[in-house]
């Protein structure tokens, strides 16, 4: 079984508002997240919250998904994923976690089942995102690397174990990876596309 855990508790300081409230294609980026994960066939789905919670609970689908909030959000990146980890523990036979985040708009649910079925192909614990002459997330991590993503401080995001474990990642291909939303502008670009 592979849980999902959608990192989306900064406080999106280059925007100057909620990243996680943006709206493209009739839906907020964090809802567009949301989807894609329940859309993968993966449970469970946890989304971990940490500054302007209340602004962002509303627009968030409460039944269908695991919410937890994150007080030291401050800490950086690798706060959330702590707790996103320590809670898919719980549950019952869990072999996988696919850590996301709110502001990739084309992380959709094919990506997600591409990143699954490669995983069952090949001999690897870590299946990557590949865009932009790198690896990133949406990435799939086998258990045998929670007690790493664990131990992890600061801003670090899993990124680190990326360069850690380099023999062990199969990369997917997903040219529009390197498309995020952290400022003003990156939204502007996107939802002229519209």
């Amino acid at each position: 079984m592979t849980g999902i855990i959608i990192l989306a508790a900064g406080n999106s300081s280059r925007l100057g508002k909620p990243k996680q409230n943006l709206v493209y294609q009739g839906k907020t980026l964090l809802q567009h997240a949301v989807s894609a994960a329940l859309h993968s066939g993966c449970q469970p789905v946890i989304v971990v919250l940490g500054a302007i919670m209340e602004t962002i609970l509303p627009q968030a689908d409460k039944a269908r998904i695991t919410i937890l909030h994150n007080p030291g959000w401050q800490q950086g990146m690798s706060a959330s994923i702590r707790l996103g980890i320590a809670e898919l523990q719980k549950t019952e036979g869990i072999e996988n976690a696919v850590i996301m985040l709110c502001d990739q708009p084309f992380v959709g649910a094919a990506l997600i089942q591409n990143i699954l079925q490669k995983y069952n192909q090949c001999n690897k614990g870590i299946i990557a995102s590949a865009y932009n002459n790198t690896l990133g997330v949406p990435v799939l991590f086998n258990k045998k690397y929670f007690a790493a993503l664990l131990e992890l401080t600061g801003d670090e995001g899993a990124k680190k174990l990326l360069t850690d474990y380099r023999d062990d990642i199969e990369p997917v291909n997903f040219e529009q990876g390197a498309i995020d939303i952290d400022t003003m502008e990156d939204y502007q670009g996107l939802v002229g596309d519209q």
